[in-house]
């Protein structure tokens, strides 16, 4: 059902959130891509004016916490060309398949990525869409498609399926009408949103594409890409789970300084993630050395896997519990289901599957499952 509040209150590297920790930025990150520079400004801008901690989230984007000096940041942010536009910055939220382009699916949506951005940067009336709102492009790989976007694609062996709410919509389009469909569709949402901030939220979808019937979901993928990677060219990716999604500012410059050593792109992946592309396998094994001991998870079978947390106490107010402590002292190898622990019925960062479980002051109880 809508949300009652008219201000969208998500935060961006501009207007950001006051939580009990401090200010909260929150970086876009279209596709997941950054460059190893980009990823040193941020760690550096975490050090020095936050918590020395980088938080990667369930769109691929980058938090700083307890930020002291906002307009600091906002200056770093933008000098590493992540702010390119400020009237657009919380809306970019683009989630693609991040080894589209690498290893298998049935498209490259990589480039479909920039044109989706500039497109939505282009048009004036999406600087009103909510910063929760986001677009996926799914290569054909059914990762993305799962995810629930509010409006997305999904790559068919001859042009894609257009989604809404992670649902097929039956609409079939023509590779080179992506970009546009997915704004046209967001500035359709603006007009007849209300107070709804999500498409699912709205009453009737139909109003976003007249005679539209939806079909079912995709089903969530809920665990990221990890360890040693082949790609499709013969040289390699490390998939690098982060530990409930906190990245130590230490690690992360030893990240971008490997991937500035050898050139290696870098992609946040929305399951908290981290890829280290394009390596040859000599250099993927002098990194895997050196990033394993720093606490990324390289192994399919971690129990790290089975278990998220939203940011709990002390950060949240609303909290009602340290939830990542709780959450990595629960975490079993032999789990079938995934667990999330959250402070409050807010449930913040849940997934699709697996149980949420909500602190109550002395315990935990479920949820939703």
């Amino acid at each position: 059902m809508p949300r009652a509040r008219d201000a969208d209150a998500c935060p961006g590297a501009l207007q950001v959130h006051r939580a009990a920790d401090g200010a909260l930025v929150r970086v876009r990150l279209p596709g997941g891509t950054i460059t190893a520079a980009q990823l040193a400004t941020l760690a550096r801008a975490s050090s020095e004016c936050g918590s020395a901690t980088l938080e990667l989230t369930a769109r691929g984007n980058v938090q700083l916490r307890g930020i002291t000096d906002v307009t600091a940041v906002a200056d770093a942010v933008a000098g590493a060309g992540l702010l390119p536009s400020a009237t657009h910055e919380r809306v970019r939220n683009i989630v693609a398949s991040p080894l589209s382009g690498r290893v298998g699916g049935r498209a490259d949506v990589r480039a479909w990525v920039g044109e989706l951005d500039a497109a939505i940067c282009a048009e004036p009336e999406l600087a009103e869409l909510g910063g929760r709102f986001w677009f996926g492009l799914d290569d054909g790989r059914a990762d993305v498609s799962g995810l629930g976007a509010d409006v997305g694609v999904h790559a068919l062996d001859d042009g894609a399926a257009l989604l809404l709410a992670g649902r097929d919509s039956g609409v079939r389009l023509a590779v080179g009408d992506v970009a546009e469909t997915l704004v046209a569709i967001a500035s359709r949402f603006v007009e007849v949103r209300g107070k709804a901030w999500r498409v699912n939220e709205l009453a009737d979808v139909a109003a976003l594409w007249p005679g539209v019937e939806l079909g079912a979901a995709f089903p969530p993928v809920t665990k990221p890409p990890v360890g040693w990677i082949g790609q499709d060219d013969g040289r390699v990716a490390l998939g690098a789970a982060v530990p409930l999604g906190v990245l130590p500012a230490r690690v992360a410059e030893c990240l971008a300084s490997i991937g500035a050593a050898v050139e290696a792109p870098l992609v946040i992946t929305p399951w908290r993630s981290v890829l280290v592309c394009d390596l040859s396998e000599e250099a993927a094994d002098v990194a895997l050395r050196v990033l394993a001991p720093l606490g990324l998870v390289f192994d399919e079978n971690s129990p790290w896997l089975t278990v998220s947390a939203c940011t709990g106490s002390p950060g949240c107010a609303h909290s009602a519990a340290d939830v990542r402590a709780d959450a990595a002292r629960a975490m079993s190898v032999d789990s079938a289901v995934h667990r999330h622990f959250v402070g409050c019925e807010r449930a913040c960062g849940s997934p699709l599957a697996g149980d949420v479980l909500v602190a109550t002051g002395d315990g935990y109880r479920l949820f939703r499952s």
